[in-house]
């Protein structure tokens, strides 16, 4: 069994910036990217970056382009995003989530991890 557990959320004036990481545990595995998701009060939940461990590749959807920012371990199945200059609009809870191949999509994914922004 593969578990994802994320870390790092709570609450953050406008503004400011919190760093989310992300950890797997239990059965070995090689990812081949890992994402963050986010999902807000009453929306869907929606793609916030991912990166690819082979070249390190890094992709953001544009709402955080530029404020956000994906580091981690592929070897340690580890990631870590860093948010800067955080909006209230950014709150909502976080997951990270593993793909074993590219273009296959995600099979392992965290419980989420609060991230509020106060006004």
């Amino acid at each position: 069994q593969v578990q994802l557990v994320e870390s790092g959320g709570g609450l953050v004036q406008a503004g400011g910036s919190l760093r989310l990481s992300c950890a797997a545990s239990g059965r070995t595995f090689s990812s081949a990217v890992m994402g963050w998701f986010r999902q807000a009060p009453g929306k869907e939940r929606e793609f916030v970056g991912s990166i690819v461990w082979s070249g390190s590749t890094t992709y953001y959807a544009d709402s955080v382009k530029g404020r956000f920012t994906i580091s981690g371990d592929g070897a340690k199945n580890t990631a870590n995003l860093h948010m800067n200059s955080l909006k209230p609009e950014d709150t909502g809870v976080y997951y990270c989530a593993a793909s074993v191949r590219r273009g296959a999509g995600y099979t392992y994914w965290g419980q989420g991890t609060q991230v509020t922004v106060s006004s």
